[in-house]
């Protein structure tokens, strides 16, 4: 019986250490995912993005393929320009069989301000790959009201084929 309790308790213990060296590998992904950005560089910021992934920025209507999302800003990064979001603030779950995971993360911009990111990351061949990123601008929901009222006002976007 003892002996059954300790490889019990070993497994246990080895899981919680897989799990925090996954979250590690996880965080190292996405801080890497927003230097690239900031650095403008085009081929390790997309690199981190899987072939089916997602997009989802600010703007209603904003859902990028990683194709189109490259397609689209790839030439402004070949210029050297970029954007930088800085994480304050990190929670990773890394789900059944360590293959898949989701986060959510206050975000710092010079630009935005606060904001907040979330998404998905898949292992896939020994590689983390974000799956899908959503960026967000958390409003105070003080200002609610008002925002969704001009919100309201203003013409919808062109559907998507």
């Amino acid at each position: 019986m003892l002996k059954l309790q300790t490889g019990l308790w070993f497994l246990l213990g080895w899981q919680a250490v897989m799990a925090q060296d996954g979250q590690a590998n996880i965080a190292a992904v996405i801080d890497d995912f927003h230097l690239a950005a900031s650095q403008a560089d085009r081929v390790r910021y997309f690199g981190h993005l899987g072939e089916q992934a997602v997009f989802l920025g600010t703007d209603g209507s904003e859902r990028w393929t990683r194709k189109s999302f490259e397609e689209t800003y790839g030439a402004y990064m070949d210029s050297g320009k970029g954007w930088t979001f800085t994480s304050v603030e990190r929670y990773i779950t890394l789900g059944p069989g360590g293959t898949v995971a989701w986060f959510d993360e206050a975000l710092r911009s010079e630009h935005y301000g606060s904001c907040r990111g979330s998404g998905v990351l898949v292992l896939r061949d020994g590689v983390w790959k974000i799956a899908q990123y959503n960026l967000s601008i958390p409003m105070p929901n003080h200002l609610a009201k008002e925002f969704v009222a001009r919100i309201k006002r203003e013409p919808e976007p062109p559907a998507k084929d």
